[in-house]
């Protein structure tokens, strides 16, 4: 046993997988598999269900950085050398030596190609989000990197999503670098940054991303002066006289409505008179909807109508929701408008998204779903399970979003590769499990648009290195073409995803083929 670094290069390497993709992989090669050309299918099951509420739609994230580090990726001399030293219980070597030396040759995924649907966009369960097609033993090798680079960051996307949903365009700030998972709270920051979040305090993040990072000051600031016998006033004026054209003052210390808004009016009036224009006030605690409303009513009445109220305390979607309509409810008692105070909301939303809570992963999983045969040609693979929603769409495919009348998406749908549901009289609309769910005339369609394209290939990223701007665009769009039922907080309408009627008959048979022609 030696010291653990978290700086080892073998952490952020390829050795940092599963030890069964490596096991299987040397079992492929034993087999003379290990180069016979296989298709594997990333996707979830389900969307997230936070408990009390449910995600109707799931934000693809995560794509870039793992496109990245796979073009750089393999088995350095160093992680050989680990595997050769591997021993079994009785003391005999793991891993094969001329395997090793095949790792050597051929370790990379240079071999791999991928077709995705592109990162930002909106995603749905059972349907591929990403197809690997490439060497057996390579593909199988490359699943835990996968799913370690695309579950997380598409679970946080999705949860940051619904908070922008929920603030009604009211901007939100990602604050989970404390609480998020050491390192990987990064790659959960960035899934927030494409899924709604405006900005973060990550301030390395906002740096590799473009942004500017975003913060206010902590207790702990007007504790010291506090202390020293210097109050809450004067730790006010010396922030602001550091920082005036970004004068953020936390004013809820001592007491939000007696001593934090009256105090931070004052240092205002004096940055006011400088020329400068206040940055606005932070409620971190009590009932944030009732001191959101006082403290508007305090600060319009001092002449700072536009001043920002940024609101923090185990924010999520929902509870933003609820404080929105508390608001609404509230406000006009007190002489406030609601949409004004809405809309001078900005929203500090740090543990509840970081971590997701109420549902802390996302069920993404990678299968197999084609090999090739002696003849090189692909052939679908099919897993059989006693629960029928964990039985995969098996063989090559394409996917395909279907839109309605009104422009929006009402279906997304699996198909043969050789299948082109623009040309069809008619979509049969079947479900993945289940049997026919509905019939679609192409009266009622109004486009039918391939998701899918090629991301990797020959060792590349082909996706166009996209910047965060567009990546939002891709969000956005895809958010205005589906349907408010299905965006909705709690009890999201269910959005079909669906197979085509070959591709269903294909399946059954399989299943039929694997259960020695049992009835199911």
């Amino acid at each position: 046993m030696s010291t653990p670094r978290r700086s080892d290069p073998a952490l952020g390497g390829i050795l940092a997988t599963d030890q069964y993709q490596l096991t299987m992989a040397q079992l492929y090669w034993k087999e003379g598999w290990s180069e016979r050309t296989a298709q594997f299918d990333y996707f979830f099951r389900s969307y997230p269900d936070y408990g009390d509420h449910q995600a109707g739609y799931c934000i693809a994230a995560g794509l870039g950085w793992l496109l990245e580090w796979m073009e750089g990726a393999r088995f350095t001399r160093d992680d050989l050398e680990i595997l050769a030293a591997q021993r079994t219980v009785t003391g005999e070597p793991r891993f094969d030596p001329e395997f090793i030396t095949w790792l050597e040759k051929y370790g990379d995924f240079t071999s791999l190609e991928i077709r995705a649907i592109p990162e930002g966009r909106v995603v749905h369960p059972n349907a591929p989000i990403a197809s690997v097609v490439g060497p057996l033993a390579l593909a199988q090798i490359l699943e835990t990197h996968l799913l370690n680079r695309l579950n997380y960051p598409t679970l946080i996307a999705t949860k940051a999503s619904r908070a922008k949903e929920a603030a009604r365009g009211g901007a939100v700030l990602e604050f989970g670098l404390r609480r998020g998972p050491e390192q990987g709270a990064h790659a959960g920051g960035y899934g927030a940054l494409i899924g709604g979040a405006d900005f973060t305090s990550n301030t390395a993040l906002s740096t590799v991303m473009g942004l500017d990072p975003k913060g206010t000051h902590a207790h702990s600031m007007v504790q010291a002066y506090m202390a020293l016998g210097k109050g809450e006033l004067e730790a006010f004026r010396r922030f602001a006289e550091l920082y005036p054209d970004e004068c953020v003052l936390l004013v809820d210390t001592v007491d939000v409505l007696t001593s934090g808004v009256p105090n931070a009016i004052t240092v205002f009036r004096e940055l006011k008179e400088k020329g400068y224009r206040p940055g606005g006030i932070r409620l971190d605690s009590g009932d944030l909807a009732y001191l959101a409303i006082q403290s508007s009513v305090m600060l319009d009445e001092a002449g700072f109508p536009e001043v920002p109220i940024v609101l923090s305390s185990d924010l999520d979607e929902l509870v933003i929701w609820q404080i929105l309509s508390q608001i609404d409810s509230e406000a006009p008692r007190y002489g406030v408008d609601p949409q004004k105070l809405a809309a001078r909301l900005v929203y500090g939303v740090g543990t509840r998204l970081i971590t997701s809570e109420g549902d802390g992963a996302l069920g993404g999983v990678y299968k197999l779903v084609a090999l090739a045969d002696d003849n090189g040609e692909m052939v679908p693979a099919i897993k059989v399970s006693e629960d029928v929603a964990k039985v995969p769409i098996p063989g090559v495919k394409r996917v395909f979003r279907v839109y309605d009348r009104r422009g929006l998406a009402t279906a997304d749908l699996v198909a043969l590769a050789d299948e082109d549901p623009a040309s069809m009289p008619q979509l049969q609309l079947h479900h993945p499990h289940l049997g026919l769910q509905r019939v679609l005339a192409a009266s009622e369609v109004s486009e039918i648009e391939e998701l899918m394209v090629t991301v990797f290939s020959g060792g590349r990223r082909l996706d166009g290195s996209p910047d965060l701007e567009e990546l939002r665009r891709r969000r956005d769009a895809d958010l205005k073409r589906l349907d408010t039922g299905v965006r909705r907080l709690v009890n999201p309408h269910v959005y079909h995803v669906s197979v085509t009627r070959a591709m269903h008959e294909m399946q059954k048979g399989l299943l039929d083929e694997a259960l020695d022609g049992a009835d199911i």
